[in-house]
């Protein structure tokens, strides 16, 4: 039964996923894949803050929105992919800027998702 919960939860992230890098923007700077992964992380952080918190949610639950929706709707994949090319092009500034605002901000968004979840003790 859990790979049903994160099978649906995937499904919902992998769409929303898809559904952000729609959005038309402009520049070389992978600007939906950072804000993907930060939401994501923010997402997570209060997923597992909420988990810990509470004990009527059924790890089925957590299951669906940590590995599935979290799983389908972040892009670490995608971010390594867009650095190593941004690298390769010589694109050295931005590139070590998208790697440190991405790891910086994602771990923050953990904690800030973590500390958000306190709020529904």
């Amino acid at each position: 039964m859990s790979f049903i919960f994160i099978a649906l939860g995937g499904a919902i992230g992998a769409m929303a996923r898809y559904a952000i890098s729609l959005i038309p923007v402009k520049g070389g700077f992978p600007v939906l894949t950072l804000i993907t992964n930060i939401a994501g992380a923010v997402l997570i952080g209060f997923i597992v803050g909420i988990a810990n918190l509470r004990e009527d949610i059924s790890p089925n639950t957590v299951l669906f929105w940590k590995t599935g929706v979290c799983g389908g709707f972040t892009t670490f994949s995608t971010f390594s992919l867009e650095a190593l090319t941004m690298l390769e092009r010589g694109a050295y500034l931005p590139g070590a800027l998208y790697i440190a605002l991405s790891v910086i901000c994602c771990i923050l968004g953990v904690l800030c998702g973590r500390a958000f979840a306190m709020l529904f003790r």
